[in-house]
């Protein structure tokens, strides 16, 4: 039986972390497959980002939240009170939130702030939890979710998609060295990677480039982008560290650079 083939791109929204920049948005990555738009954490600067990349909120079908970090989780307030407007009625498709354990809990929290200013319509919002401390997998229309928690946060948890061609993506969010991660990754056609800091520099619950590529080495990935960098990063030759311990084709994220999987 042969399988249709699918469309999947990945853009990078933010690749940067809390600290502003002009170069680089805090964390986010696009996915379209096919018709589904899948946006991965919406730190500060992702709903431009998405425009620039030609894309309205309205079309975001899926938000995927790695961890409840500031500079993950910064946007979502907005983006779902820019759903508001212009009229309320611009969203034709459900929006579905995906995180770990206790994100409903986090969004009760914000709502208790906000109110209804970020009330969707009726029916226009869906939270889905995924489990925090052991390997979850979900289905979702054309393409499958699988997660495993990484070391940063008790919520923090990686997402593999594999759409129905057999293709695949694995975001890290944030993370140390994770075994899980090198499991979850596992011949991904692509791992989108954080490498916070310089090697020399490495900080508690974050990658550096030769430790990212080491996982991506044990996973045997097919190709490796680097992302959520540190200014730190932008003064050292991050590629040079990360090939201390990958040789496959390897990618430096920037804003709004796109891959076809």
């Amino acid at each position: 039986m042969t399988v249709d083939p699918v469309e999947m791109t990945v853009t990078i929204l933010g690749s940067g972390t809390c600290v502003p920049s002009l170069r680089r948005s805090s964390c986010s990555m696009l996915m379209k497959i096919n018709e589904n738009l899948l946006l991965f954490d919406s730190g500060a600067g992702t709903m431009r980002r998405l425009l620039e990349a030609g894309f309205e909120i309205f079309d975001v079908s899926y938000i995927f939240y790695s961890h409840f970090h500031p500079d993950h989780t910064g946007e979502l307030v907005p983006f779902l009170f820019s759903n508001k407007y212009p009229d309320g009625n611009r969203r034709k498709i459900p929006l579905t939130l995906v995180a770990g354990r206790g994100f409903a809990e986090f969004y009760d929290n914000l709502k208790n702030v906000y109110g209804s200013w970020m009330e969707l319509a009726p029916g226009f919002l869906n939270i889905v939890e995924l489990d925090n401390t052991a390997r979850d997998i979900e289905r979702f229309g054309d393409f499958q979710v699988e997660s495993l928690p990484v070391d940063h946060n008790d919520e923090s948890i990686a997402f593999k998609i594999t759409g129905s061609g057999g293709k695949s993506v694995v975001y890290s969010g944030d993370t140390d060295f994770s075994d899980n991660l090198v499991t979850l990754s596992n011949a991904a056609d692509l791992l989108i990677c954080e490498s916070a800091l310089p090697d020399e520099l490495k900080a508690k619950g974050h990658l550096t480039p030769s430790l990212a590529g080491e996982i991506a080495t044990r996973a045997n990935v097919r190709n490796l982008v680097l992302t959520h960098f540190y200014p730190e990063c932008d003064r050292v030759d991050i590629e040079k560290q990360c090939r201390k311990t990958y040789d496959g084709p390897l990618r430096l994220a920037e804003d709004l650079m796109t891959l076809k999987i």
